[in-house]
């Protein structure tokens, strides 16, 4: 396992931490910002709608009337009625939750949310060798208020669980149990199946093996269990991403989100996105150089960059693998080269431009997107070439 280094030692001493009376003050901090957290959901007008949970929930009733893949939720915020657009094993797990009232599925989810904070982050530092209770608490603190995160406990949305179980497989030398991680996290969102490719890269045979074989289950148990609802989701709608969302939207910090936000038009997987794609991939095959071999979590956060990057639809919550990569770029084994990044992922996570671009747009207030709106609206994407481009810069440097 990754070794565990006292936040005090000489190795680290030199890695520059909060101040020590903040970091005393974690405790206090984290229980302030979890009970702001809560203020704003229950208290101010429309501080939490948690319209993804009502997706997921209702969604997964709709398994009775064999409707899973024709629901609807219709009090959804416009542009569209949202769908249940999850693999059929994420169905059955959600299925139980709609027998409980949805108060307290919401109030649970909100606890569930800001534990796997609390665990990514606690996971993160592991992973850097200079875990501490402490650093952990005051980092789940400020991790809560970074858009990626807003967006999390304001939709109600899973991305958080999905991450603390990709870096649980990554930190893990146990291949059996990385490999259960990461083919459930796949069978319930296809995205983190991305992290293949770190295990791939890794030499990590047995875990893609094992990984790819729980996935298998997953999706054989759905089929089995829903029959039609669930082939009917590997048979016609896989791939598609018109019934995840408008692909243009300045929320979708994806390469082709940007690409079709610039152009006002959505031409799926022209030249120009074509182009794109190979230059991220080259930049990230790069950067993961750059890396040291075993600098576990500098190598994956380059793999699910790119995996964000690449899919088709990478909402803006979907960016919350920005607090370990903030975190990573302030105390990681390039740190001296890469803090500055960290101060200017920090302030672009708090910002959140794309969603106050999407806000302005369907406010009417922005008409036209002009190159200052496309450089707002594109912030994640733009900062994370550049983020791929600096580390790609380095990987002859460092050799």
């Amino acid at each position: 396992m990754a070794r565990v280094v006292p936040i005090d030692s000489p190795s680290t001493r030199a890695v520059p931490s909060p101040p020590r009376r903040l970091v005393a003050a974690a405790p206090y901090l984290l229980l302030l910002s979890l009970a702001v957290r809560v203020a704003v959901t229950y208290l101010m007008p429309n501080g939490s709608n948690f319209i993804d949970l009502h997706v997921y929930v209702d969604g997964a009733a709709a398994i009775d009337r064999g409707e899973l893949y024709l629901f609807t939720y219709h009090p959804a915020t416009p542009p569209l009625p949202l769908q249940f657009t999850y693999p059929p094993f994420a169905a059955l797990l959600f299925y139980p939750l709609h027998w409980l009232p949805f108060p307290v599925v919401g109030l649970g989810w909100q606890v569930g949310v800001a534990a796997a904070l609390y665990g990514g982050v606690s996971l993160t530092l592991l992973l850097l060798g200079r875990y501490d209770a402490r650093m952990a608490m005051l980092w789940t603190a400020v991790g809560v208020w970074i858009e990626p995160a807003r967006h999390l406990f304001e939709l109600g949305q899973i991305g958080a669980l999905l991450m603390v179980m990709v870096l649980a497989a990554v930190y893990s030398n146990r291949w059996w149990l990385s490999g259960v991680l990461v083919g459930l996290a796949a069978g319930v969102k296809l995205t983190p199946a991305v992290s293949g490719l770190y295990f791939l890269g890794a030499r990590r045979w047995r875990v893609v093996v094992s990984s790819a074989a729980v996935f298998l289950v997953t999706v054989t148990v759905s089929v089995v269990v829903l029959r039609d609802q669930g082939v009917y989701y590997f048979t016609d709608l896989l791939g598609r991403a018109d019934r995840v969302g408008q692909v243009g939207l300045s929320t979708n910090q994806s390469l082709r989100g940007v690409v079709a936000l610039v152009t006002g038009r959505d031409d799926g997987y022209g030249p120009l996105l074509i182009g794109l794609v190979a230059l991220t991939v080259a930049l990230a095959a790069l950067a993961w150089r750059a890396v040291d071999a075993d600098d576990r979590l500098g190598r994956i956060l380059v793999v699910m960059t790119l995996g964000l990057l690449l899919s088709p639809v990478s909402w803006t919550h979907h960016w919350i693998w920005l607090l370990p990569l903030i975190m990573w770029l302030f105390y990681g084994s390039l740190r001296e080269r890469t803090r500055v990044l960290g101060w200017v992922w920090l302030v672009l996570a708090f910002a959140g431009t794309p969603w106050i671009v999407q806000a302005l747009r369907e406010s009417g207030e922005i008409e036209k997107v002009t190159w200052y709106v496309a450089l707002a609206g594109a912030a994640y994407v733009l900062g994370a070439l550049v983020t791929l481009g600096y580390l790609a810069s380095l990987s002859r440097r460092s050799r």
